[in-house]
């Protein structure tokens, strides 16, 4: 198969039911709808670890946390004697995988990277326009925090560039900018400009959005387009199953969320949905530059999220939870020639599958006997292996070769700690396991698709055939430390002592909310 430019659409927190054309009437996003009209829709997508940072390492590798090291917001640290270096026990990121093989590649927008906020992820061209930045020579070498610096100083006193955070990071905002001077915007014209380059290689890009990540702060007059009254209130079942999960407690209070009401969702909500118009009018623009080339039809474009967002769904906001508004995801698929128009697909799928879909689209996998060419590849020059011996580390399904998943697994938090929790995903039924307490959850999808009824005790064939599989999945390197003598390890249920994340712009030395008195306008 000839090799197809290959272009990535992430967003940030962006909820799998806003789109209206797979079924949400309320909000409007009719460059999405484009998109899902020129391929498939997945409707039973996954994030497996449903938080940025370890979400985005399993982008960029293939491979789960077990092997990323990667289990929450947290620097990528191996496990049971695994090797130090990411790409040594995931082997080559996938930009740098294509650009060995051949491809001009560019990323831009956030990455969230540790240590490393800007470490190489292979790209030739790699743009950063990250959310918080620690140092004044940090925030210049974003790319879109320097270039307001250094282009629109008139905005140089507002402290926050994607909207205000610590206490007011769940309250509905306005962003300061015109709409083409946010960072959605400048996402986009880079983008545009990327695509619009004159090369004769096919092309690479990764484009991920900041939003519609907290704040919700959409610019004019996307902040006025939707009515709160309009909204829904979130979802609540049996505060006892709501809450079973402590993070959400912790996590509601540590991000000044924990007394929003009814109304003050429903008009958080409506920020959200305006923001996320907003971003979808973004990538019209991009999809605009899609198809104004002569190669558009040889073009794979797949919009996807790195997680969802609560959004006050079961008690919780923010994710971090396997909820199914936490972590489960949008996943827009278009390969034109190869994949039918206008379809939806109920086919379990998650984000390690995204790099054998790359390289199917690179025209790098064959079929399910031979699923790569060796004799065509070149060396991987980063880790000194071919191809083959590359895929063989990576956890993705080759869905574009007509591979199938039977279940999908999450984890979230170090294996061994009272923080670790497992999600299996298959056939109709969720199941959740909780270190913490050792508690579970068990939900029957088809029949409870808003997750109000556990079925752990009722269920009980199931249940125990699903913690069969649990000790399974735990006894991989990787994981085997949340076991303990052939059983899960089990805490006694606690709860961390209530604290308030400060997110302050730190880069100006703001980390409190006490101003000096050199700073007031007016005279004390």
């Amino acid at each position: 198969m000839d090799k197809y430019n290959i272009l990535y659409l992430m967003c940030d927190q962006f909820r799998y039911d806003c789109i209206q054309a797979l079924g949400n009437d309320t909000i409007q996003t009719p460059n999405l709808d484009r998109l899902a009209a020129r391929g498939v829709a997945f409707t039973e997508a996954y994030s497996t670890c449903p938080v940025c940072v370890a979400a985005r390492y399993t982008v960029m590798t293939g491979c789960e946390p077990e092997k990323t090291g990667c289990y929450s917001n947290e620097n990528p640290v191996p496990m049971d004697g695994q090797p130090e270096a990411i790409e040594e026990r995931c082997g080559s990121y996938l930009a740098r995988c294509l650009t060995d093989q051949g491809y001009r590649t560019f990323g831009i927008g956030k990455f969230h990277t540790k240590p490393d906020c800007y470490e190489d992820l292979g790209f030739e061209v790699h743009k950063h326009t990250e959310e918080l930045w620690e140092t004044p020579e940090i925030k210049e070498k974003d790319a879109y925090a320097g270039f307001m610096l250094r282009e629109h100083p008139e905005y140089a006193h507002i402290d926050q560039l994607h909207g205000e955070r610590t206490n007011m990071y769940y309250v509905p905002q306005m962003s300061p900018f015109p709409q083409e001077l946010t960072v959605e915007a400048f996402t986009a014209d880079l983008a545009v400009r990327e695509i619009e380059k004159e090369d004769k290689r096919p092309y690479f890009g990764f484009v991920s959005f900041v939003g519609p990540h907290p704040p919700c702060a959409p610019p004019a007059p996307y902040h006025l387009m939707y009515n709160p009254d309009r909204m829904p209130n979130p979802i609540r079942g049996d505060k006892n199953i709501d809450l079973m999960d402590e993070q959400i407690t912790f996590m509601n209070y540590a991000i000044w969320a924990d007394e929003i009401n009814d109304a003050w969702a429903r008009n958080l909500r409506s920020r959200y949905y305006g923001e996320i118009s907003y971003i979808d009018a973004c990538i019209g623009r991009i999809l605009d530059a899609v198809e104004r080339r002569p190669d558009a039809d040889r073009t794979l474009i797949c919009f996807f999220s790195d997680h969802g967002d609560q959004m006050g769904d079961h008690r919780a906001w923010q994710k971090e939870t396997f909820f199914e508004a936490s972590a489960k995801i949008p996943f827009l698929l278009s390969m034109p020639g190869v994949l039918p128009q206008g379809a939806v697909d109920d086919s379990l799928i998650e984000l390690a599958d995204l790099y054998p879909i790359a390289l199917r689209a690179a025209g790098l996998m064959e079929t399910k006997e031979q699923k790569v060419r060796p004799e065509e590849l070149r060396n991987d020059l980063h880790s000194g292996k071919r191809t083959e011996e590359l895929m063989k580390k990576k956890d993705g399904v080759d869905i574009l070769g007509g591979e199938k998943r039977e279940a999908v697994v999450g984890v979230y938090g170090r294996p061994g700690t009272e923080r670790f929790k497992v999600m299996i995903r298959e056939g109709r039924y969720k199941y959740i396991f909780l270190s913490n307490g050792g508690l579970e959850q068990l939900f029957d999808l088809r029949e409870d698709p808003e997750e109000y009824e556990n079925l752990i005790s009722i269920r009980t064939r199931d249940a125990d055939e699903f913690r069969m599989k649990l000790k399974e999945i735990c006894s991989r390197p990787g994981l085997k430390q949340s076991m303990e003598n052939g059983e899960m390890k089990t805490f006694p249920l606690t709860y961390r002592p209530l604290m308030r994340i400060h997110q302050f712009e730190f880069s100006k030395n703001i980390r409190d909310f006490k101003v000096s008195k050199d700073n007031y306008f007016c005279s004390m």
